[in-house]
């Protein structure tokens, strides 16, 4: 076996940095200045930041004496640089060779002021955004008629969905009016009748400048009261605008929007084609099952003979039938002992057979008499028999 090649730490910065070095040269990138300072040597250091991602950069102090621009925190810039690698600490970075300032940072200044705001209101909520349809019918577009994005989303929907619905809205998308009318032109298309599916709304890149028509208020409004899920294509992937931040999703490019928003219909198609393949197969199994049990059912001692599934169930009937009525009977029995034996109770306690074996009633102004302190001589007292009674008079008390 040959020997593995083994790297010291340096030998692999610098190798990075041959590659970084060869590939990344001269190129241009866009973001905004953080951590500036400058060195005593002259040289400065900044980061570059943009809304997700941060690279150090620095610029020499050869280059630096013709920047006509004051540098500071917070003004977003054009630079173009070549990437490399610091080899003592295997940190690649941006070695600048000139600056573009975007009108002095006002614009950067706006941006991150009017997010904070549509932020703060509840624009770019995740749980308000809608979803977007699965296979849409009908997609609504709105941009330029003159511009690449609109060639560039239709061949892109005529290659994948050629059967697709596409409705245009036109409207400028820079200058001064041209907010007014994107605004215009989501508001039309959500009002249009049949209604579309979803909306693409972007334009191809550009500059701040012309990107900022998308960073308007009313155009952010505008995508927030849509009723229709909005996609958001504005610019190159490494722009940001403040569409993209309200839309219900952001597509870096207007193509990338396009291959989004509709399935390739190849690919839908063989979808199809396996889904009923599954089904049929699906269905042959569940069909085999019903077959097998059907088949064992009609084998079965039951079906052969269907009494025996209400025979012990009529014996059971009768079972319970037959223990109710004796547990009746029993219940009869005892409550009639009873009811002859309180009858001869109050037979035995009746005051009438108590009067017909010769015993009375003595009674004084209807107060029934049980002591002869009770009268005095000459009172008129009335004797109840068991027939009839008598009016008496007290001739002499014992």
């Amino acid at each position: 076996m040959t020997e593995q090649k083994i790297f010291t730490v340096t030998e692999i910065n610098l190798l990075t940095k041959e590659v970084l070095e060869n590939t990344f040269s001269s190129i241009w990138v866009q973001g905004e200045i953080s951590n500036f300072k400058t060195a005593v040597s002259g040289h400065m250091y900044f980061d570059l930041k943009d809304e997700e991602s941060t690279i150090s950069s620095v610029m020499f102090k050869g280059y630096g004496k013709y920047l006509d621009t004051k540098l500071e925190n917070g003004l977003f810039v054009t630079v173009s640089a070549n990437m490399s690698v610091y080899t003592k600490q295997g940190r690649y970075q941006l070695v600048v060779t000139s600056i573009k300032p975007h009108s002095k940072g006002d614009l950067y200044l706006k941006f991150e002021k009017l997010k904070q705001k549509l932020k703060d209101k509840g624009y770019f909520d995740e749980d308000r955004k809608k979803p977007l349809p699965k296979y849409p019918k009908r997609i609504g577009v709105v941009t330029s008629l003159k511009g690449a994005a609109i060639r560039d989303i239709l061949t892109i929907l005529k290659q994948r969905y050629p059967n697709l619905e596409v409705i245009i809205a036109h409207a400028s998308v820079q200058g001064n009016n041209a907010k007014y009318e994107i605004a215009d032109a989501i508001a039309n298309l959500n009002a249009y009748r049949p209604k579309a599916d979803a909306l693409l709304v972007g334009r191809g890149g550009g500059s701040i400048e012309d990107l900022w028509p998308f960073n308007e208020e009313i155009v952010a409004r505008a995508i927030f009261k849509s009723k229709i899920p909005v996609i958001s294509c504005v610019g190159h992937e490494t722009d940001f605008t403040i569409s993209d931040f309200t839309a219900d999703f952001r597509a870096p490019t207007p193509s990338a929007a396009a291959q989004v928003i509709v399935k390739n219909q190849k690919e839908v198609t063989e979808t199809i084609y396996l889904l009923e393949k599954r089904l049929l197969q699906s269905l042959e199994i569940i069909y085999q099952k019903l077959k097998t049990n059907t088949e064992q059912f009609l084998r079965s001692y039951v079906f052969k003979n269907p009494d025996i599934l209400w025979q012990s169930k009529s014996q059971t009937c009768d079972k319970i039938y037959d223990d109710l009525l004796a547990s009746f009977e029993n219940k009869l029995k005892t409550v009639t002992e009873k009811t002859n034996l309180l009858t001869g109770k109050l037979k035995t306690l009746n005051p009438t057979n108590v009067l017909k074996r010769g015993y009375s009633v003595v009674k004084f102004k209807d107060k029934v008499i049980n002591s002869s302190d009770s009268l005095q001589k000459k009172d008129i007292i009335n004797v109840e028999l068991y027939k009839g009674s008598l009016i008496a008079e007290v001739t002499d008390k014992d």
